[in-house]
């Protein structure tokens, strides 16, 4: 699924319904949510039929953020980042992309298109909603998390992953895209095969 831009002050309720609008089966099904796209999954799954979510580079709750997301979500720091100054930095995508794990040319242009190209009032948005996310009360529905020992955004010492992907950095759903895939495989039941 492609992101919807956010409505002007939309609730991350609001927004996952609307992603969940987007599903156009009543058959629970399996949602794979990769960095933000883990949360958004646990949102739908609260009002939505879901057969099971895996996380891949993300967060179950707040808890396995590091401390400086969460210290800058209780100070709102992120109202004084200026997002379009990032977007025009060569230097500030350097640094980024180590970060992420963009190492090959390949992988720092895309994560260079989408810096870029991608939409100021869905990153304000979007960065609001992650350091400001809870999940106190967690989802009644299975999750089975994948995370990488390298990911420098949400550093493994804070996550509960079921598989760790040696090496793995946030960038790994791109770089390590057929590890996944076997555990995506093995914990679906599923011969690989796709509709």
């Amino acid at each position: 699924m492609n992101w919807l831009d956010p409505l002007k002050g939309e609730s991350f309720h609001s927004y996952a319904m609307r992603m969940a609008d987007l599903m156009v089966t009543d058959t629970p099904l399996t949602i794979i949510g990769i960095s933000f796209g883990g949360m958004v999954a646990q949102e739908i799954a609260r009002f939505r039929k879901v057969k099971q979510i895996i996380l891949i580079s993300s967060v179950k709750s707040r808890s396995e953020m590091p401390l400086y997301m969460r210290v800058a979500g209780a100070l709102k720091l992120n109202k004084l980042f200026p997002v379009k100054v990032v977007q025009r930095s060569d230097r500030i995508y350097k640094i980024a992309n180590r970060r992420l794990g963009a190492y090959t040319p390949e992988e720092q242009e895309f994560a260079n298109v989408y810096r870029k190209t991608a939409n100021l009032n869905y990153i304000h948005w979007s960065f609001d909603k992650i350091l400001n996310w809870r999940n106190l009360n967690g989802t009644a529905t299975a999750i089975t998390h994948i995370h990488g020992s390298k990911d420098q955004v949400l550093p493994i010492k804070y996550i509960k992953a079921d598989y760790v992907i040696e090496g793995g950095t946030h960038m790994m759903a791109w770089n390590r895209a057929e590890e996944i895939s076997r555990i995506i495989n093995k914990v679906t039941g599923s011969d690989g095969r796709y509709l």
